[in-house]
């Protein structure tokens, strides 16, 4: 039986969902049968960020109402064959799906494969209830941001409330010269609003970012720090221990106040 993990953020726009498709590429290349499920109905985005929004033909709410075979709703990654997405619905709301009726079919998904992700929508409104329901693991993504971890906070509790004792986090957009400057929260700073295992640190880059907006997936440039922590997050997910010695607090010359502006709008475009 595979393991099903919720991907999960307390507020929007922190990259949850995008990072839930790469972690997929990253356990599918290092040959885990991997399917990502679209907990958002009314709103999906993975088959966009996954270039599959043209294949799609039955989504999970087909599947669910038994108008297609549960085989049928997935589809295949164009280039990792042991990855696929469960899509969702754009004509339903989260509401519309039952809790009994979203847990048959992860216990469905995780007979063939190894991981389950499901791509979970911010905040704890019905959608957040339906993708826990058959996770046994959690992974919570946070920008360096007072508000984004707040927010986190939140969800943290509401997942310790139902029962969930391995819950990690991903800090996305970090910035350690800004950080080093008092511009964004500090990795330590997180950890002690939070309490909970850091999984991965995903440094924001200039570079990555281009290659999102063009194609979602940024796992195939070697070049990317980022392509780094997300193989180190898909190892730290499989068990192996590794340490985050890059991430070590550095001194930085703090920059001019233009520089600083600079660097804050260029994070929020």
């Amino acid at each position: 039986m595979g393991e099903v993990i919720v991907i999960t953020s307390g507020k929007g726009g922190v990259g949850k969902t995008i990072l839930t498709a790469n972690i997929g590429i990253s356990l599918a290349s290092m040959g885990k049968r991997v399917v990502l499920v679209d907990g958002d109905a009314g709103l999906r985005n993975l088959d966009i960020i996954m270039g599959l929004e043209n294949r799609i033909v039955y989504t999970l709410v087909d599947a669910i109402e038994n108008k297609c075979l549960l085989k049928q709703a997935l589809i295949r990654d164009k280039k990792y064959d042991n990855l696929y997405l469960l899509p969702n619905t754009e004509i339903k709301r989260n509401s519309d799906i039952k809790k009994e009726q979203m847990m048959g079919l992860i216990n469905e998904l995780k007979k063939n494969f190894d991981y389950v992700l499901i791509d979970s929508p911010s905040g704890i409104e019905q959608g957040f209830e339906n993708a826990v329901i058959g996770a046994s693991r959690a992974i919570v993504v946070v920008n360096p941001e007072i508000t984004s971890i707040r927010d986190a906070d939140r969800v943290i509790g509401k997942l310790e409330e139902k029962g969930f004792y391995d819950i990690k986090i991903i800090i996305n957009r970090f910035n350690s010269r800004m950080a080093n400057c008092g511009q964004m929260l500090s990795i330590g700073e997180i950890i002690d609003n939070l309490n909970v295992e850091i999984i991965g640190i995903v440094e924001y880059d200039k570079a990555m970012r281009s290659a999102i907006n063009k194609s979602g997936y940024f796992t195939s440039n070697l070049n990317f720090n980022s392509v780094k922590a997300l193989k180190e997050i898909g190892l730290r997910i499989m068990g192996r221990k590794i340490s985050f010695e890059n991430y070590t607090e550095k001194t930085y010359k703090c920059d001019s106040l233009f520089k600083k502006l600079s660097l804050i709008l260029e994070l929020m475009i």
